[in-house]
């Protein structure tokens, strides 16, 4: 956008100088024959006039940025104006222009102070007029003309004050969704982490207890343990790194941060489980062509709960075996993680276990129950759209 040497956008400059150029022709168009049926006038618009005319208009060029000099400027002109005996005329229109600006731009004390102070001198300045020796119905039309005066000229500075008012609630509106934004993403890192990091610690705690009993009578198998140990280690520390950029760079996530984790990565998922000794059945009964259709979003969540529930099963329920069934249903994909350990219900001493994963499902429209199942284990089963309405959370 062209901007002039003060760096203001053409819009800006035109909106500061059409309403004043408006005005001065207006002004300088419309005085004299403004006069020409005001019986009282002492004295017709001369030179004087019209430079008090064009000082009042032209000072409202400056109102956004000078509001109260704009005013005083403008009361200053229209006060000589009226005293110096000319008559009723446009300059008068230059008060609630300028008495906008001073309630739009002007803390509210302060423009109260300013209108109520200038205004007592304008009103004041006809006086002489009703000082005359006139019939009562000019008295009349003198104190009608102050009362109307006064109404115009507070009636814009509250429309003033009103979009004021309005814009700085706004702004705190803008504010507060910013502050919940940064929140929401804090959360959801913080949700991010404890999958990730605290997966890949629970697979090294169980593939190291493995090595160790195997390390003399297999080492082949416990060599195997200790690569699975290297590799889930490698998976941790580079989602640690990606969080960590995107939190010391979050206007640039979408560079930062590497792909996230879909269905398909399940496979590499059970397989480092099931080296660990658990049986870890996988089932995803979608053809490729639907898995196509799931969104990004579902697809990252839909591992994360996954991953999130084997980790459960290796901290706390002494699973053996496990299912994990993928399937779709109409617009939705349905996860289920089915085992036969105690079904005692996972805790997590940061409660980010469970209840971080239906806050996940909750985050794209979905759902998520888990409880234990009659005859024993624990069931996970999570339903999610599989094109959200919006993007949540992963």
């Amino acid at each position: 956008m062209a901007t002039d040497a003060g760096g203001r956008s053409l819009r800006e400059v035109w909106w500061d100088v059409a309403p004043a150029a408006l005005l001065l022709a207006l002004g300088m168009a419309g005085t004299r024959p403004a006069g020409a049926d005001q019986a009282d006038v002492s004295r017709t618009p001369d030179t004087l006039a019209f430079v008090l005319v064009a000082l009042a208009a032209s000072s409202l060029i400056a109102r956004r940025h000078r509001p109260g000099t704009t005013w005083l400027v403008c009361c200053a002109c229209v006060v000589g104006y009226l005293f110096l005996g000319y008559p009723f005329g446009p300059v008068l229109f230059t008060l609630p222009v300028a008495a906008y600006a001073v309630g739009l731009h002007v803390p509210l004390r302060a423009a109260a102070a300013l209108i109520a102070s200038a205004m007592a001198f304008v009103l004041a300045s006809p006086l002489g007029r009703l000082l005359q020796p006139v019939d009562p119905p000019q008295w009349s039309g003198g104190v009608a003309w102050g009362l109307a005066m006064l109404g115009i000229v507070a009636g814009a500075a509250a429309s003033g004050v009103a979009v004021r008012v309005r814009r700085e609630s706004a702004a705190g509106v803008r504010a507060e969704q910013a502050r919940r934004a940064v929140s929401e993403e804090r959360l959801r890192m913080a949700q991010e982490l404890h999958d990730s990091v605290g997966h890949g610690l629970a697979v090294v705690a169980m593939q190291a207890g493995v090595a160790m009993h195997l390390l003399d009578s297999d080492p082949q198998k416990a060599r195997t343990s200790m690569q699975a140990i290297r590799d889930t280690s490698r998976e941790a520390l580079a989602s640690l790194r990606d969080e960590l950029a995107q939190l010391r760079s979050p206007g640039d996530g979408a560079d930062v941060r590497r792909s996230r984790p879909g269905i398909g990565d399940l496979d590499v998922l059970v397989q480092r489980i099931g080296s660990g000794g658990v049986d870890v059945d996988l089932r995803i009964r979608l053809p490729a062509s639907e898995l196509d259709r799931v969104a990004e979003q579902t697809h990252a969540a839909a591992y994360r709960i996954v991953q999130e529930s084997l980790t459960n099963v290796l901290r706390h329920s002494g699973a053996s075996v496990v299912s994990v069934s993928v399937r779709g249903e109409e617009e939705s994909l349905v996860l289920e993680v089915l085992d036969d350990g105690t079904g005692a219900a996972p805790t997590s001493a940061d409660g980010t276990g469970l209840p971080g994963m239906r806050a996940r499902a909750r985050s794209l429209g979905g759902s998520l129950v888990a409880g234990p199942r009659d005859g024993g284990g624990f069931t996970v089963l999570a339903r999610l759209p599989c094109r959200p309405p919006t993007v949540g959370s992963s």
